[in-house]
């Protein structure tokens, strides 16, 4: 391979070395699928994005996104920092919105700016699907929780916006803090599922600003805690609004994660039901960290 730029950003950071990292390629056009797998292993970041080609092609940036052991369709976080990347790095003017192309589709970026520089991203995610209703007699001892610490006035039921995610409604942050996956418990719940990971929240948070904490588990895809999940926090914005958590046909909220993980994140939501969809935007800050070249 020829010399590869890259970059590292912390995304939904309020600050460097938090938030959910990421590395960005930026001209990775001439790399085989192969070639992109086996980077994204050396990095070995809950995800690596690869931007193709530095013009864009039908209004949009064409973007590829691996984990360590494979490749997705769509993720927030990756999806937030490689349109900041695109905007730093590669259009290097302010611009309002970027697009990236990804598997799942076009995803718009919204950058809303603070002496010139971004300040907010904000993506627009596909409407959520509902999937299959779990009981929390099969999803507690996964966590090595008692069924009384899950909230039993809403579902444990997959959600998807592209990814999906299986979404556990959680009574107290104590709880929250005391999880410890029964991994192989894990594998068994999800395998004859669409969502192979899980998002487990609470209404109790750490920082009296916020709304919700959460965590998310994806062991299936060898990341066994990730810091901050824009896919996960699409899925349960549709959540919120689906099942009327807060009263009310659109939220607003501040999600916390990453903390029993020392990457204190912080996720901005927003969703509306209008007519017989619900519209999400998922935001949040993102820090340069590093830029650098593999040889």
């Amino acid at each position: 391979m020829p010399p590869l730029n890259f970059y590292i950003v912390d995304v939904f950071a309020e600050e460097k070395y938090a938030g959910n990292q990421l590395a960005v390629f930026t001209d990775a056009g001439t790399l085989s699928t192969e070639q992109m797998q086996r980077l994204a292993r050396e990095t070995n970041f809950s995800e690596t994005t690869f931007i193709l080609s530095p013009t864009p092609r039908e209004g949009g940036y064409d973007v590829r996104i691996f984990t360590p052991g494979k490749e997705l369709p769509f993720a927030g976080h990756p999806t937030l920092g490689t349109a900041y990347i695109l905007q730093q790095a590669l259009i290097q003017q302010p611009i309002e919105t970027v697009t990236l192309n990804l598997k799942v589709g076009p995803i718009p970026v919204t950058i809303l700016y603070q002496n010139q520089q971004p300040d907010v991203l904000w993506m627009r995610q596909n409407p959520p699907v509902f999937g299959e209703v779990l009981t929390a007699e099969a999803v507690a001892p996964v966590l090595h929780l008692s069924i009384d610490d899950i909230d039993p006035r809403f579902p444990i039921q997959e959600v998807s916006t592209g990814v999906p995610f299986l979404i556990v409604p959680l009574k107290r942050l104590a709880a929250l803090q005391r999880i410890q996956v029964n991994v192989d418990q894990m594998l068994a719940l999800v395998e004859p599922l669409e969502a192979k990971m899980l998002f487990v929240f609470c209404p109790e948070v750490r920082n009296a600003a916020n709304h919700f904490s959460a965590r998310m588990f994806a062991h299936a895809i060898g990341i066994p805690e990730d810091p901050a999940t824009g896919s996960a926090s699409g899925c349960f914005a549709g959540y919120l609004v689906e099942h009327g958590y807060l009263g009310s046909s659109s939220i607003d909220v501040r999600v916390e994660q990453g903390y029993e993980i020392n990457r204190p994140s912080l996720l901005l939501l927003k969703a509306e039901k209008v007519e017989e969809t619900i519209e999400i935007r998922v935001g949040g800050k993102v820090v340069m960290v590093a830029r650098g070249e593999f040889v």
